[in-house]
Formats: structure tokens, C-alpha cells, sequence
């Protein structure tokens, strides 16, 4: 894989949009994995992983998206 932005080889893809990334595009910030509502503290808790790869270029929406289609 190469980057998407200078075409070196890709030392790993974006966590959001999987856009291959070199060691000079590659940036890093948090990834949110999972949303639980925790019964004891009564209050909505995440899991998140820290460092996550990012390209910087793709934007994850801050609010969620409704898909009833789902339910």
C-alpha cells in the first residue's frame, strides 16, 4: 500500500477512512471503540483507544448518524 498523499510506502491506513499513511503524514489522536450505559454509575461510558492512526483529511462526524432501517 502507499500513502495517499506522497505515495511512499504506507506504514499503516487511517482508522476512520483506512487511507494508506506514511511516517511523515501519519498523525495520531483518539478513537472511540464502544458506548455502554453503565447500571452502577448511572451515566454513558466509552471505550476509547488512544494514538489512533489518523490521516488528518477525512471528518468524522461529531454526532451520530440515525439509521432506523436497522432497528
Amino acid at each position: 500500500m502507499l500513502c495517499w498523499f506522497c505515495a511512499k510506502a504506507a506504514r499503516g491506513s487511517c482508522r476512520f477512512c483506512a487511507r494508506g499513511l506514511c511516517e511523515d503524514h501519519a498523525r495520531f489522536g483518539p478513537y472511540l471503540l464502544q458506548v455502554h450505559r453503565s447500571e452502577a454509575r448511572r451515566r454513558a461510558e466509552a471505550l476509547v483507544v488512544e494514538e489512533a492512526l489518523q490521516c488528518g483529511t477525512c471528518r468524522p462526524r461529531p454526532q451520530p448518524v440515525p439509521m432506523p432501517e436497522l432497528d
